[in-house]
This record gives structure tokens, sequence and C-alpha cells, in this order.
């Protein structure tokens, strides 16, 4: 008798994968507990790790096998009434970033320590409790995405749809859907959070939880994308070359480059923006070569303005400039390249002053300390066993994005403020809080304003939508007094 033939290794490959995530599921979730004080009022919690179960509908809707494991960090507070209390799931963007710097950066009850300039601080890098943490009003689920933090899929078709805006969104709705029902909190008030690419995914997510009976009580956008063409520089689109001015203007007062009435703040360098933006830019940009050599020499001479670069620059730029040109050219006379999702900070160029953006200066500032205190903080505090690696941001998943909806193709701009139009006009109790920083070149508050001026919801509904601004930059709590801002502009929102 022949001895039986291996599996092919494809085969076997899927065998251990499947398994992986099978023994992840069948784990423990790690406990501990803890308290914290805020304003006055001592709570005590407990921190739950564990990994949520992703199944797909099958046949008359019942769950298959599950597709993915997803990893969540529950802070749940110890009271008589936690079955009614409301809870906020939270997610960041990327698309392929965890969840840690909502998590340890504002919302949780602890947070890294680290300078609110925006610069590097030095090792060892530190949690401390979070005074101006989101527990005093919800308890808080912070969910990683597939292919995020410790979250996986179990093959290779589940990770290629998981892997998509659509995709994504119904992963995330089956996640919040089994975690309501695992902790019996079906009569908890449901709120989302998310950030960057999260409001991207949020805003489909108020409309695909309607779709399975979860009605949100509200929806916190943190530096807003649902409308991908007003923040993608591209060929032929000239609506980020109108959109992202008033920012570039902000910034280019905050580091001097700016002359006369447009330097004496930030404000007035934004509103000069705004009002040229709308009166002349955009009718320019619109012209293109239409426009004659008297009113193209106005434009460039107003931008140079406005900007703070060179009108020879601008010319040449044919009237548009882009993120990279302004990150490094508006303190080339310096040597310094500027920050894209913190521009208040700034870089060394390369002693060859290159014409290339290498890295971002405000984003390296912060990616070491929350990286090294998160796993310290999750392996020591929480009592997470596992040397898998914990993924805070995947340039993989980034790259392997899909960027389609439905029956699109070719990677068209994304946009889900259709899904949150339609989850505003079907759910009468939903309300909107929109935070933007003003240093943000990532997500720029002006795009964002315009974002939501598209929303297409009569006026009364629109009132259920409120936009709060900051003046630090894409994370702007990691200033100070933004995070108290923040804190406050939320629980105002709540009592509202």
């Amino acid at each position: 008798m022949s001895e039986p033939t291996s599996p092919p290794a494809s085969e076997e490959a899927k065998k251990r994968l499947r398994e992986k995530v099978d023994k992840l599921l069948a784990r423990e979730p790690a406990r501990s507990e803890s308290s914290i004080t805020l304003n006055g009022h001592t709570l005590s919690y407990r921190a739950l790790a564990e990994f949520v179960p992703v199944a797909a509908a099958g046949v008359d809707d019942k769950r298959g096998e599950p597709e993915a494991a997803i990893f969540t960090t529950s802070y749940l507070l110890d009271s008589v009434d936690a079955a009614t209390r409301p809870v906020c799931f939270v997610f960041n963007g990327g698309p392929g970033s965890s969840s840690i710097w909502l998590h340890l950066g504002a919302l949780g009850p602890k947070r890294v320590v680290i300078r609110e300039d925006g610069t590097m601080p030095p090792p060892p890098y530190t949690v401390t409790d979070n005074l101006e943490s989101w527990f005093e009003h919800f308890d808080l689920v912070f969910v990683d995405p597939p292919h995020t933090g410790y979250s996986i899929t179990a093959s290779e078709d589940a990770r290629r749809k998981m892997l998509s805006v659509d995709g994504d969104v119904e992963a995330l709705a089956e996640c919040i859907r089994t975690w309501l029902g695992r902790h019996q909190r079906w009569r908890s008030p449901v709120f989302v959070a998310g950030e960057s690419y999260g409001t991207t995914r949020g805003a489909a997510l108020a409309d695909k939880l309607q779709d399975i009976g979860v009605a949100l009580s509200g929806l916190v956008l943190v530096s807003c994308a649902m409308d991908l063409q007003s923040i993608v520089f591209a060929p032929r689109n000239d609506l980020p070359y109108a959109l992202f001015l008033p920012a570039f203007a902000c910034v280019a007062q905050y580091h001097g480059k700016l002359k006369g009435a447009l330097a004496e703040s930030p404000a007035a360098a934004r509103a000069a923006a705004e009002h040229f933006v709308s009166d002349e830019y955009l009718a320019a940009l619109h012209a293109g070569s239409r426009l004659s050599r008297d009113a193209r020499r106005r434009i460039v001479k107003r931008i140079s303005e406005l900007t703070g670069l060179a009108p020879a620059l601008v010319d040449d730029r044919n009237l548009r400039i882009s993120d990279e040109t302004f990150f490094v050219e508006l303190l080339r006379d310096r040597g310094r390249i500027v920050g894209r999702l913190e521009a208040r900070v700034t870089g060394p160029m390369a002693a060859s002053r290159s014409h290339t953006w290498e890295f971002d200066p405000g984003v390296e500032a912060i990616v070491a300390p929350y990286t090294m205190a998160a796993h310290a903080y999750m392996s020591e505090s929480l009592g997470i066993d596992t040397q898998a690696r914990y993924e805070i941001l995947s340039r993989d998943v980034n790259k392997a994005w899909n960027w389609n909806r439905g029956e699109e193709k070719g990677n068209s701009f994304a946009c889900t403020s259709p899904d949150l139009s339609r989850a505003l006009r079907r759910n009468p109790h939903l309300r909107v809080l929109v935070a933007s920083g003003h240093y943000d070149l990532g997500t720029p508050y002006s795009a964002s304003n315009w974002s939501l001026a598209q929303l297409d919801v009569p006026p009364e509904v629109r009132a259920r939508v409120e936009h709060h601004y900051y003046d630090a930059g894409h994370m702007m709590y990691t200033r100070e007094a933004d995070m108290m801002k923040l804190k406050r502009d939320l629980a105002a929102w709540l009592s509202a």
C-alpha cells in the first residue's frame, strides 16, 4: 500500500492560515482591571483584548465559517447600568492603519506621552493616564481592520475582498454586530468614530449598519476624507488645487512666508485665500488656456502672495500648486521640507536640495513613540500574549487597496458622502460631529468644508452635522489645547 501523498504547498498554506485564524478565535480574551479619574469621578473599568469572528452571509443569511479574526480592545465601565451605557466603536485610516492613534492618542484611558508642537521626543516612550479620555461618555471599542494590528483573514479570497472599500465596510459592520451580540449590548446607544480613511469607512458604515438593523446615535469624523476627488492630485482634477489653497495660506503664514495683511494672523490668511478661490481662482482653472495674459499675471501674483511661493514657480506649474510641490518648495530657502499630516513640523532637506519629498517629518515624529509605547502597553498592561507583530501601519495594505465601489472599474475616486447623506435621511436621530485641523495638508479643513457642503440632504437634516476646527494638524489631539477643545466639543455635541 502506497503512502498518501502530501497536499500541494498552496493547499497546505491555506490549511495553516485557516488553523491560525481558528486558533486566534478560540483564544481566551486578555483581561485587566484599572481605574481613571475624570472630572473628579473615579471610573473603574475592565480592559478586554479579543478577536471577533467575521463571517460572510450564507444561505438564508446564515453565517458560514469565519473569514477573518478582527482584533479589538474594549474598555468597559464597571457599572450596574452597563447594558444601556453608550458604546463607541473606533478605528483609524490608512486604509492600512491600526486603531492605535485614536486609542493611545486621544480617546482611550491611556495616551502616549509626546510633544504637543509635533516634534519627536527622545526615548524612552511611555503611556500615562489620559485626562481627556472619551471613556467618560462611552464604553470604547478600538477596532483594527483586517491586516492591521493583529487582525488577519482566513484565505486569499477573503483578503482580496476585505482590501477594498466595500469589503472593508462589510467586515467592520459584521464585527460591530457580532461584538454587540457577544457582549449583550443591544440596548446601548451606538456611536462610531473614525479618523482619515476611517471617515471614508465611517460614512459608509452609517448606512451599512442601518441595513442590518443597527441605528447609529452619532458619527464622529476626524480629519474628513469622504470624497477622494477633493484631496487626490491627479490629471484633469482641478478640485484639490482650489480646495488646498486656503490651508496652504494658513501654513505659509505659520512659517512666516507671507507679507502685509496676510501675515497678521492665520485667520486673515485663510479668509483671503477662501475669497480668492471662490471669486477668481476656480474660474481661472476652468478657463485654462482661454485665460487672458493679464488675468493670468494677476492670478499668478495672488497665488504667490497667498502661498509664499515664487511667482515664477506658480507660473511654471500652470497656476496649479500640488501638495508635494508645496512641501518641498515653501521652505527651500531654509533647507527644510514641510510635513503633510502636521504642517507645523518641518524636517531637513538632503544636502543636494533635491525636489523629492522623501518623508513626512510630522509622521516620522510620532511613529516610533506610538509603536514602541503601544507594544509595551499591550504586553505589560493589557497582558496580550502574542509573538505576532502588531501592524501599526501597513503599506502593503495601502498598495493593494481596491478603491472601486460596486460595479465600478478602474480605481475611480472613492466617494462615501452619498452613503452618509442616505444614512442621515434614513435615520432621524443620527448626528454627525466633524473635526478638522488647520495645519492638516492630508485632509485640509477647506476640502472638508466642500465635502460637507455637497451632502445631499435638506436643510433640516444638514442641521444635524457640526464642523469644528483646531489649530494643529491631522491628529489635532497631539496638541494639548486642541485635545481639550475636542473633548469639550464632544461633550457639548452629546448634550445638545
